[in-house]
């Protein structure tokens, strides 16, 4: 018995074309595919590849200077103009929690900074390394939990996501609160720049009266 191999190129996958002459007939084995990465880190990093910035040049998402990790400047625009583009919500809280089950960590307590040792400019190549968390297999089957676990879990994820809320909320205040001091110190120089135009129209009234008098 003979048996002759062919190796053959389908796009992106490699197959073995075997030759069987006892049977007389060929078959195709499938060897080896390339893997595909998840859609929501390949969206992920082409929004930051793309480079995002609102009109007057300030940043909304970027990477970090070490292009080891990226951060989102601005959560506001970020779920208003960004996430929309890439994905079918603007939930802020939602795309943290997909980071997370991916792996994501915030590494940072002043600002939206996430990393992933896989998940690196110019390195698209390893978004294939990432994978979903596993969650941990319980004792017990599902149907047999008590209703007191199952309302742990539900309080749980209900915290987590007030917490990603409340985060929100007082990124937005303090955003807020820079505007409103913005305004307050326009406020007071269009005061200022009415005082001078005041102080130069009585000036004014004064000498032409001055003249008016001198002219009698």
């Amino acid at each position: 018995m003979c048996e002759n191999m062919m190796e053959i190129n389908f796009g992106d996958s490699i197959s073995n074309l075997s030759c069987d002459d006892k049977d007389g007939f060929m078959s195709l084995k499938k060897t080896s595919s390339l893997k595909c990465p998840p859609p929501f880190l390949m969206k992920t990093y082409e929004l930051l590849e793309e480079g995002s910035e609102v009109e007057d040049g300030m940043k909304i998402v970027s990477w970090n200077e070490e292009g080891n990790g990226f951060v989102v400047w601005s959560p506001a625009e970020f779920s208003e103009l960004i996430l929309p583009r890439y994905f079918k919500h603007n939930n802020f809280s939602s795309f943290i929690r997909q980071l997370n089950t991916y792996g994501f960590r915030k590494i940072s307590s002043k600002r939206w900074e996430f990393q992933h040792e896989k998940f690196q400019k110019g390195c698209k190549h390893m978004l294939v390394e990432i994978s979903r968390k596993k969650c941990e297999p319980s004792v017990f089957p599902s149907y047999l939990k008590s209703c007191s676990e199952e309302n742990a879990m539900t309080n749980n994820s209900s915290v987590e996501e007030n917490n990603d809320n409340h985060e929100i909320l007082m990124e937005e205040n303090k955003n807020l609160k820079k505007e409103r001091l913005e305004l307050e110190m326009q406020i007071a120089e269009c005061k200022a720049l009415e005082m001078k135009l005041l102080e130069c129209l009585s000036q004014c009234m004064d000498s032409q009266q001055n003249k008016v008098r001198r002219l009698c």
